[in-house]
C-alpha cells in the first residue's frame, strides 16, 4: 500500500514520468465556472468543453452523482470529470459535496488508472466549493487508490 504524496505546486501541472491522471470534481448542474476548473481551463479547453456536453446530453448517457468523465488533452495527461457535488453552495442549502459519489467516482479512477498504468494527481478535491471535509475525503482517497498501489499526488496551491 502506497501513501498519499502531499506537495506545495499546480495540480495542473502534475510532476513525475509517465502517464498522469488529474482529477477533481465538478457538479451535477452542468456549471463550469469557479475553483479549481477554471484553472484547467486555462490550460486545456478540452475538459469544459466535454463536462458541457456530458451534461447536456444527460438523457442519453450516464452523467449522474459518481459519474466520471475521462478526458485525454496531452499523450501523458488525462483529466478526469468526477461529478462528485449535487448543486452549488448557496445561502444556507448546505454543504453540496456528496462522499458517496466521490467514493464511487474514485473506483472508476483506480480502474482507468491501472488500465492506463497512470499515476493520479489532484487538489484536495471536494474540499472547496463542495465544502467537504478532508477528513472525510481522504480515507476514501486510501481505500480505493493508495490501498491500491496506485500512485496519487495532492497538490497544495503555493
Amino acid at each position: 500500500m502506497s501513501e498519499i504524496m502531499y506537495v506545495q505546486g499546480d495540480a495542473t501541472a502534475p510532476h513525475g514520468k509517465g502517464v498522469k491522471l488529474i482529477v477533481h470534481v465538478c457538479n451535477d448542474l452542468g456549471g463550469w465556472g469557479k475553483g479549481f476548473v477554471l484553472a484547467l481551463s486555462r490550460r486545456w479547453p478540452e475538459p469544459e468543453a466535454s463536462y458541457r456536453r456530458w451534461h447536456r446530453e444527460r438523457a442519453d448517457n450516464d452523467f449522474a452523482l459518481g459519474a466520471v468523465q475521462f478526458v485525454q488533452v496531452s499523450p501523458y495527461i488525462w483529466v478526469a470529470n468526477m461529478v462528485g457535488q449535487r448543486g452549488m453552495r448557496t445561502g444556507s442549502n448546505g454543504v453540496p459535496v456528496r462522499y458517496e459519489a466521490i467514493d464511487t467516482g474514485l473506483d472508476a479512477v483506480a480502474e482507468r488508472a491501472r488500465e492506463l498504468g497512470a499515476s493520479v494527481h489532484m487538489p484536495r478535491i471536494g474540499c472547496g466549493l463542495a465544502g467537504g471535509k478532508w477528513s472525510r475525503i481522504e480515507p476514501l482517497i486510501e481505500k480505493r487508490l493508495t490501498g491500491r498501489d496506485i500512485p496519487v499526488t495532492v497538490y497544495d496551491f503555493d
